[in-house]
């Protein structure tokens, strides 16, 4: 495939290897009302010797709580019917743990009660009403998580008939002419929209002793059909962490990463020896070997964007993405700052939406 080597392309300034150190979607580097940054939170309870997966759940609250953030948490974009449905999955390192909530409404911090089904059930994954009645009985607070910015968003959709929903036409070619409603939502969702209306924070961090911890959490794909489940919750996908390799994560088109099992893939890659950034090259040419043709240009470029993090058990870290321009947050001994990620292909390459 015709997409820009490594050799090719202009890399990114390396990442040294240091320890601790916290990397995350550049969502964790943006600052709330009170100016905090969830990367720093992070990084400053990790410097203070605190666990990894309670400082990197501290950094993403920081993000989840914040209103003006409508990817995660509180005023999170809806789905289609208007409510706010919030999925959230970590690992802890130490001790091989994980947790995570999928559908979860009314909670405005997902990755807490993934932390809670990890810390006190012999479960992984719980879901929809009843993720919600467990987190009841954990005393989560409950309040409505639909802001009046996000739902003057939703207002702005439903009344745009060219982008109805997440549907696709499945008959048969040769069948009758499909509805507005599916043929408009087969263009919506084969055009650049989906990278507009996706979103998400992963963070994943290494103490100085060397352990481990991955959490993602997300509103999901803007008005997606009730009860869908993108690749956040999933471990494995959305985020994976093994304490004796390196953990990573994803923020993007999650569709497209389930596929994959893209986190623990580019720690598969990673205990081969592959540094971060090579590994998650390489989980961006298997996404792409997986792809579907509607969703791609006749040069085989993607309408879609996904975003890889990955950080090594030594330090090492790095971000990746189909197209040039995506960047990441790291923070360590010498601050927290924006990286440029790797990349498969020059942003001038990537396809403009389809009309």
């Amino acid at each position: 495939m015709p997409w820009v080597s490594v050799a090719e392309r202009t890399p990114p300034a390396p990442a040294a290897a240091a320890r601790p150190v916290v990397i995350s979607s550049d969502n964790g580097y943006s600052t709330d009302a009170s100016g905090k940054r969830g990367i720093q939170v992070a990084y400053d309870l990790l410097a203070r010797g605190g666990d990894p997966l309670d400082a990197i759940i501290a950094g993403v609250n920081v993000v989840e709580l914040n209103p003006e953030d409508q990817s995660v948490g509180l005023g999170g974009l809806p789905n289609e019917d208007g409510v706010v449905q919030l999925d959230a999955s970590c690992m802890h390192g130490p001790t091989k743990r994980a947790g995570a909530v999928a559908c979860l409404e009314r909670i405005a911090t997902p990755s807490l009660v993934a932390k809670a089904v990890m810390d006190h059930t012999d479960h992984v994954l719980l879901v929809g009403d009843d993720a919600l009645r467990f987190a009841r009985r954990m005393g989560f607070a409950e309040q409505e998580l639909l802001t009046e910015k996000s739902r003057e968003a939703w207002l702005r959709w439903k009344a745009n008939p060219p982008t109805p929903g997440m549907w696709v036409d499945t008959r048969p070619k040769g069948g009758t002419r499909t509805s507005a409603r599916f043929q408009a939502a087969h263009e919506y969702a084969a055009d650049g929209s989906l990278a507009a209306t996706t979103g998400t924070i992963n963070m994943n961090a290494v103490t100085a002793s060397g352990d481990l911890a991955s959490v993602t959490t997300t509103s999901g794909m803007a008005w997606k059909i009730p009860g869908r489940v993108g690749d956040s919750p999933l471990h494995g996908a959305g985020q994976y962490c093994d304490n004796t390799v390196g953990a990573a994560g994803s923020t993007g088109r999650g569709e497209a990463n389930i596929k994959v099992c893209g986190a623990f893939l580019a720690v598969e890659f990673m205990r081969q020896g592959m540094s971060p950034e090579a590994a998650l090259i390489k989980v961006m040419e298997r996404v792409l070997a997986m792809t579907e043709p509607r969703l791609m240009n006749e040069r085989g470029r993607p309408y879609f964007d996904l975003e890889f993090y990955a950080v090594a058990k030594d330090g090492r870290v790095a971000g990746a993405s189909a197209y040039q321009g995506s960047r990441y947050a790291v923070a360590d001994a010498s601050g927290a700052r924006l990286m440029d990620g790797a990349y498969l292909f020059k942003r001038e390459e990537r396809p403009a939406p389809r009309k």
